[in-house]
């Protein structure tokens, strides 16, 4: 009996593996009301960065803040594509496009309201950055924000270019 509750227990752990390989398929909204289907996000064959945030979230705010000030250059290094996604409820969603637009941040932002998205990852804390290789596939999750993270992003970007360009 306890050889079957572990192979159940090894199945669903390979299953939950295997379903979180891409994006679940979710529907966000941009900062335009119009909405954005998770699972035809694409960057024709490069990285996209998935930022997730908050507009009360002060390390957010400073991860954000740097991914701005860096997105020119590993736009131009890497072809990445960074998306912003706010967490922020429907009681302050409304806060966050004059916020965006006071930063004037180079990078798409959408709203996650019901935390539909942040769920199907499980993901509990923010900020967390999720990066998709150039097949929309999840290569690499970090989260926290401390000065000096966005080094190791930047090598994860550069190794999957590397890699993607490296067979073709």
């Amino acid at each position: 009996m306890l050889r079957v509750h572990l192979l159940a227990l090894s199945v669903a752990a390979v299953t939950a593996l295997q379903a979180q390989e891409r994006l679940p398929a979710v529907v966000l909204r941009a900062l335009d009301g119009r909405p954005v289907h998770t699972d035809t996000l694409s960057n024709a064959g490069k990285p996209i960065v998935l930022n997730f945030w908050a507009t009360w979230c002060k390390p957010c705010l400073l991860e954000l803040a740097t991914l701005h000030r860096l997105y020119p250059q590993w736009r131009a290094e890497t072809g990445v594509r960074v998306i912003a996604i706010s967490i922020d409820d429907a009681r302050t969603s409304s806060r966050v496009a004059p916020f965006v637009r006071a930063r004037r941040w180079e990078f798409e932002v959408y709203l996650d309201e019901n935390s539909e998205l942040r769920r199907a990852l499980n993901i509990t804390d923010i900020p967390h950055t999720v990066v998709l290789d150039g097949q929309g596939r999840i290569a690499w999750q970090h989260q926290s924000y401390s000065p000096g993270d966005e080094e190791q992003l930047a090598e994860v970007l550069r190794r999957l270019v590397e890699g993607s360009s490296g067979g073709q």
